[in-house]
Formats: structure tokens, C-alpha cells, sequence
């Protein structure tokens, strides 16, 4: 896995106010934090961190952060992307956490499930339904995957794949086996209600038995007045 470069500066300004100001300047804040290390607050380039997430590995790739800004000299920490916060309506970044990581230590990443192949159960008029879009695995950050791919061109209709099925060299699966990431279910058939001509033969016949006994009992009453 090839790592990427980004630059970013220690963050002084905190609250809601200095993040719009950041943004105004065409800055994001964000966070790096590890697992022994106190978190440090920077400014980044939104621009420049898309370009180093950009290809290969994408938002799991190694970036070699350096930090400049701070007491004792601008440090560079390897880090991962751990999370992001977009705006819903302009979908540009709003804030992000990295993460350092040793290489030499494991760590725990979420990796997208990419399905390849058309299913036998397709072409016959089933329905693709993927269960899972991301498995968690560990492994080092040197052979994180960029994806796991997985077939599904034998699948006929009825047919899974399940979480055992699938096997990865350098990353261990940190997620129940009998998990279902891909089925293809039989197609939704919608039937017309079927109408009993017999029941609907009884029920004309019941009316017309109750309207006679109404005529009849109209005129035995015409006739006792009478």
C-alpha cells in the first residue's frame, strides 16, 4: 500500500464559531488521536486530504501527516481516516478524525464489500439483495485491502454467500461467520384477488330470498288492515 502526504497545522480556536471561520478561510478542523497519545486539534485543506485519499486504498489509505505548528518542531505521524462529518445539503467536509497507527501494530478497519459478476439468479428474473456493505476486519496497516471483492455469478435464485465463504490473506474477519452478505431472493409476484362465482351466486341468491320474504310479509300486513 503506497502512503500519501498531507500537511496540516495545530488548531488553536475552539467552538462553532472558529470552525466557521476555518471554513471561511477554506480550512476544515480535525482531529489526530491514537490509542496511547493525547488528541492533537489541526487545520486541514479539505482540497489536498480528497487528493491523498484519492485512488488505490481510497478512505483507508496511510497518510504521513505532518503537523507544524506545535513547540518542539513540525512532527509527521502516520494516520488512517477514522471518520468524517459532511454537509447534507453542499456534501463538502466538515470536520475529520485521523488516526495514527504503528506499523507493526494491528488495528481494526472496515472495508467495503465490492460485488462482482451478474448471478444466474438475475438473468432469471431474481432480485440481488446485499446484506452487508462493509466487514470489519484486523490487520496491519501495511496490508489493509482496499476491498473485498465477491462473487456472485454462480448465485441462483435461493442462493448466499455467507461471511465464511470468504477468505483473506493478511486480514483476519472480525465478524459472526454465518452472517449473509449477498442473497438472491425469488421475484415479488402480485396476484389478482380471485372473486368465487359461487359465493357471489349464494349471496345474490340470499338477497332475493330475503327481498321476497319482505313482499310477503308487506302483504300479509295490507291485508289484515284490510
Amino acid at each position: 500500500m503506497k502512503d500519501k502526504s498531507l500537511a496540516a497545522r495545530l488548531r488553536t480556536g475552539k467552538g462553532k464559531e472558529a470552525a466557521r471561520r476555518l471554513r471561511n478561510q477554506g480550512l476544515i478542523p480535525a482531529v489526530v488521536y491514537g490509542q496511547r497519545e493525547e488528541a492533537i486539534p489541526v487545520t486541514l485543506n479539505p482540497q489536498q486530504l480528497t487528493k491523498a485519499l484519492r485512488g488505490g486504498a481510497g478512505e483507508r489509505s496511510l497518510i504521513n501527516l505532518t503537523i507544524e505548528g506545535l513547540q518542539d518542531g513540525p512532527v509527521t505521524k502516520t494516520v488512517i481516516l477514522k471518520e468524517k462529518q459532511i454537509d447534507p445539503l453542499k456534501r463538502t467536509l466538515l470536520h475529520v478524525d485521523l488516526y495514527t497507527v504503528a506499523m507493526d501494530e494491528k488495528i481494526h478497519v472496515a472495508i467495503p464489500v465490492h460485488l462482482v459478476g451478474k448471478s444466474i439468479g438475475v438473468e432469471l428474473g431474481g432480485v440481488l439483495e446485499q446484506v452487508l456493505r462493509e466487514i470489519e476486519v484486523e490487520c496491519l496497516p501495511g496490508d489493509i485491502p482496499p476491498s473485498i471483492d465477491v462473487d456472485v455469478s454462480a448465485l441462483d435464485i435461493g442462493d448466499s454467500i455467507h461471511v465464511a465463504d470468504i477468505t483473506l490473506e493478511k486480514a483476519k474477519i472480525q465478524i459472526e461467520p454465518e452472517q449473509t452478505i449477498v442473497t438472491i431472493v425469488p421475484p415479488t409476484v402480485y396476484e389478482e384477488p380471485v372473486v368465487e362465482e359461487e359465493i357471489v351466486e349464494e349471496e345474490v341468491e340470499g338477497e332475493e330470498e330475503e327481498k321476497k320474504e319482505e313482499k310477503k310479509e308487506a302483504a300479509e300486513e295490507e291485508s289484515e288492515s284490510g
